[in-house]
């Protein structure tokens, strides 16, 4: 019942905590409805979509322009500058889109990496606008946002305009009898027969109607502004592929740098243990030998001092061999690995492990080394009184989870075992997550790929 139950229990848990939350935040959501049509927030999306009409227009323009020109000249070399420029001139648009999404949709978007040529002058600059993905993007942009630019601004303006209009109309309607031959606001008008809002159950209606879509405009201009969010981000922001290209750059400096620690760890060990222990061995081994005649004691007991660092030194390479991928990981996996790492913890330890199947050999080293750390953590600085480990499987990933009754108040700093633990797990896609608080113990779970 393990790590099985405890994550059926937290569902379940947080299913209620939800209940409770819906209750009481029913009073809130009919504010925020009602709030919705003079909300900054609505005020700033409509802005949006009003701006965004007269711009795109100017985008189109440019866009079409360029590409009319560029295409028209293309059998002379003279439109291959002219697309050097469109493509410049687009990525200019880009950084004020952002920054116009930014301001009025709070919506921060990666600006994709400049556009960087392999050699100095205007060809090779020309080269790598034309050969860069992301500025043939920012054209694309100009040229599809125009007609859902004018969609959204007639839409927004409509439904802006319509429902104020109708639900202050009990205000206006008088405007009619006064200064026209009309008693109201004309609905339609058949033959001979025109149908005026102007009786009072009529104009009470009407504006009930205008409330109505004074209400639901904010959410139609919400809506409206999704797609330009999707727009931005898609065809304006950084892409993707690049984004991930970079994280694995990055993944491999970590990779690299904990490669190069582990061998430096492994040279240092060897060094002021096994061969300082060989070294020594060596000496009193040849001073036995040399008084093996003269004092037959002495070389005895040179022998005897030799055959016990032989077993330091043993029992160093032993631990060293464990530190770099122990035997029974291999063997016998994560079960009996993590046992055996349990037992030589300062505090008692349950262990709890529940996988079908074993995972890739990388992750079940990772997951390994990662409950190591994790426990020489609790018993050197955590204070308790026991430990306990869960390794579980969850779809395609491999979940572990390290707790005590401690003192808590552990957290990922720089330099320290956790933050080097969260770059390690992050260089394979896994994630850290440390619950510490003060004085109640500590809850560290990691999440790594069940395929590396």
């Amino acid at each position: 019942m393990g790590p099985g139950a405890r994550v059926e229990g937290s569902r379940r848990s947080g299913k209620g905590g939800s209940g409770n939350m819906g209750n009481g935040k029913g009073g809130g959501g009919l504010r925020t409805v009602l709030g919705a049509p003079v909300a900054a927030r609505t005020w700033r999306e409509f802005a949006y979509l009003l701006v965004g009409l007269p711009l795109s227009t100017l985008y189109f323009s440019l866009a079409i322009t360029g590409v009319s020109l560029g295409a028209g000249l293309l059998v002379t070399f003279l439109g291959v500058p002219v697309f050097a420029v469109l493509l410049a001139v687009g990525r200019g648009i880009g950084v004020l889109e952002r920054a116009r999404v930014r301001g009025l949709l709070g919506v921060r978007v990666a600006a994709p990496a400049p556009v960087r040529a392999a050699k100095p002058g205007a060809l090779a600059a020309m080269g790598a606008l034309l050969t860069n993905g992301s500025a043939w993007r920012h054209v694309l942009y100009c040229l599809i946002h125009f007609p859902w630019a004018v969609f959204g601004f007639c839409v927004a303006l409509t439904f802006w305009a319509s429902g104020w209009a109708y639900l202050l109309y009990p205000l206006w309607y008088w405007v009619f009898p006064a200064f026209t031959d009309q008693p109201g606001l004309q609905l339609f008008q058949n033959d001979d027969y025109t149908f005026h809002l102007d009786a009072p159950a009529e104009i009470a209606l009407t504006s009930l109607v205008g409330l109505a879509l004074t209400l639901a405009t904010p959410w139609v201009i919400r809506a409206l502004t999704t797609v330009d969010r999707v727009l931005v981000v898609g065809l304006l922001g950084a892409s993707r592929l690049a984004d991930r290209v970079t994280e694995l750059e990055s993944d491999r400096g970590v990779v690299v740098d904990t490669a190069a620690a582990d061998l430096r760890r492994i040279e240092r060990d060897l060094h002021d243990g096994a061969q300082a222990r060989l070294a020594s061995l060596a000496m009193e081994l040849g001073s036995a030998r040399e008084r093996l005649v003269e004092d037959p004691q002495a070389a005895a007991r040179l022998v005897d001092e030799a055959h016990g660092e032989v077993k330091v030194a043993l029992q160093e390479l032993r631990d060293l061999a464990r530190g770099i991928h122990p035997a029974v990981l291999t063997d016998r996996g994560l079960d009996a690995a993590l046992s055996s790492v349990a037992s030589r913890c300062a505090v008692p330890v349950r262990v709890a492990v529940d996988l079908p199947e074993r995972p890739s050999a990388a992750v079940e080293g990772i997951a390994y080394f990662t409950v190591s750390e994790l426990l020489r953590n609790v018993s050197s600085h955590a204070g308790a009184r026991s430990a306990s480990v869960d390794v579980w499987k969850s779809g395609e990933r491999l979940l572990l989870q390290v707790g005590d009754d401690g003192r808590g108040g552990a957290a990922v700093r720089a330099g320290a075992g956790l933050a080097g633990l969260t770059e390690r797990l992050d260089a394979v896609d896994g994630v850290l997550v440390v619950d510490s608080p003060a004085g109640g113990g500590t809850t560290v779970t990691a999440e790594l790929p069940w395929r590396a």
